[in-house]
């Protein structure tokens, strides 16, 4: 694995924020869904899809505070532009889990 300094890692911007809305997103080539996700007044709302339907049913998504990396160029996927990459972590069964926050923090804020 290779080092990298502060000062890259400084360059990606992730940050907190709460999942508003979830669709299916049938024309993706793997399974997935679309996500919408709210990361406060500076940022506002982003767009991104996600393989996660493993693990993860439409309903249980919604309020979830996950974490994202937000500046990325946008990313057309389908019919579908992405806007930010939600970050997970994946199982032995390649499964994708969601990185998420355990206490309430501000939308928006940084991860350090």
């Amino acid at each position: 694995m290779s080092s990298i300094t502060y000062e890259d890692f400084a360059k990606v911007e992730l940050r907190v924020g709460k999942i508003i809305q979830a669709e299916p997103f049938p024309k993706a080539r793997k399974p997935a869904y679309k996500l919408w996700i709210d990361f406060g007044k500076e940022i506002g709302t982003k767009k991104t899809s996600a393989q996660i339907t493993d693990l993860y049913q439409l309903d249980e998504l919604m309020g979830k505070k996950v974490i994202a990396v937000t500046n990325f160029p946008a990313k057309q996927i389908a019919d579908f532009m992405s806007e930010v990459l939600v970050l997970g972590v994946a199982t032995e069964a390649g499964a994708v889990s969601l990185l998420q926050i355990d206490h309430d923090v501000p939308l928006g804020n940084r991860v350090y």
